[in-house]
């Protein structure tokens, strides 16, 4: 049986306050609808500020397709400032209609907020970014206090530990991250050596270049950068494996045979980077040092003998223990933040970049952070 073409009339009809009436009809499936697009559109450029009665009693038939061409539509009347009134419609075209509508924006026309409240509209935004922040801080440090209490269960039971995981961490957050832990460190190192070399040249005092490199390089320079470049290699990387996990249900299925996943996934990856960063730090502060001894030789005619000799005189021990005392600190925070935000990944493929983009950039921000408080703590301390 063939199916009855769509149509949208004007109509005329008695004993109704509306300004004009539109009848639909005939059946609004998929397969037809285009023969009532341009009715409907000519219909919503001519008529606004108006009182509109749309009849769909006499849709015999109508899809999901039909709705949303209809929901556009009534939408489109509503921002031509029109009031539009239905009649004839049945529970099925209801339920239908509360189905698709809550998937579909509505280009109905926002309210004029009142001046009042648009002057606090900032505040509201500054108090519910406030809210989240404090929610998202609190669900941080019960995720920390979690993992740190089953990190103090497993020293009870050391043969719990999972030593083979710890080790193979370590060799994927220390041992593959040398090449671009060396290659950041030996730029860096020019860099400072460079730039502080135009400034001392003008006075004379090329020999201090050495005081230079070997203090900036250890206290500060290779523990934030190795750390920053740590945050975004090795922290996007936990993120990213336990957001996997999460989607493909590896951790619903631990918990479900009693495994606890802080266990298994997040202390072994926090003891790894525990154990690798301070290395790593290490590793940094001699290739730092031998970039600047390079850069001192060519550009300041400064000799790697004078410069070792120089070096002996003024590096104190205690300036490379405080950069290699900062790495664990550093990363605890990189490995929490990530693992933190590997857990919180949604059972879709998105999540897992977003959150491992948020993951990098809050592992980046709190070891600056971090550093600043250092700073400011060791300046006070004399140290």
């Amino acid at each position: 049986m063939p199916l009855n073409k769509p149509t949208a009339e004007i109509q005329t009809y008695q004993d109704t306050d509306c300004d004009i009436a539109l009848k639909s009809q005939g059946c609004w499936t998929v397969n037809a609808i285009h023969n009532v697009v341009e009715p409907l559109a000519d219909f919503c450029q001519t008529y606004k500020n108006c009182t509109v009665l749309w009849d769909v009693s006499a849709i015999e038939e109508i899809d999901s397709a039909g709705m949303m061409l209809f929901i556009k539509y009534y939408d489109a009347l509503l921002a031509n400032h029109c009031s539009v009134t239905l009649q004839g419609a049945t529970e099925k075209h209801e339920r239908l209609y509360t189905l698709l509508r809550k998937h579909i924006v509505s280009s109905s026309p926002k309210t004029n907020i009142p001046l009042n409240q648009r002057i606090l509209l900032p505040f509201n935004y500054l108090g519910k970014w406030a809210m989240g922040l404090v929610t998202e801080l609190i669900l941080f440090m019960s995720f920390f206090g979690e993992s740190s209490l089953v990190f103090f269960k497993s020293l009870l039971h050391p043969s719990s530990i999972r030593y083979a995981a710890i080790v193979k961490n370590i060799e994927e957050a220390g041992l593959r991250a040398l090449p671009i832990v060396a290659l950041t460190s030996f730029l860096i190192g020019i860099v400072i050596t460079y730039q502080g070399a135009v400034q001392l040249e003008k006075f004379g005092a090329n020999i201090f270049i050495v005081e230079m490199i070997s203090i900036s390089v250890t206290r500060e320079l290779a523990p934030l950068i190795t750390a920053i470049v740590v945050a975004g290699r090795t922290g996007s990387s936990y993120t990213a494996q336990l957001g996997v996990m999460k989607i493909t249900e590896e951790m619903d299925a631990m918990r479900t045979m009693g495994f606890n996943p802080h266990h298994f996934l997040v202390i072994p990856r926090v003891l790894a980077l525990i154990i690798a960063l301070p290395l790593l730090v290490f590793f940094a502060d001699i290739i730092g040092i031998l970039a600047g001894m390079l850069i001192s030789e060519i550009h300041l005619q400064l000799s790697f003998a004078e410069f070792l000799h120089r070096l002996q005189n003024v590096l104190d021990v205690k300036q490379v223990w405080i950069g290699i005392i900062k790495a664990p600190f550093f990363a605890i925070l990189i490995a929490m933040v990530s693992c933190y935000r590997g857990f919180q990944v949604e059972k879709n493929s998105d999540s897992i970049g977003r959150y491992t983009t948020i993951s990098v950039v809050n592992a980046i921000f709190l070891v600056i952070a971090c550093d600043a408080l250092f700073s400011v703590l060791l300046t006070e301390l004399g140290i």
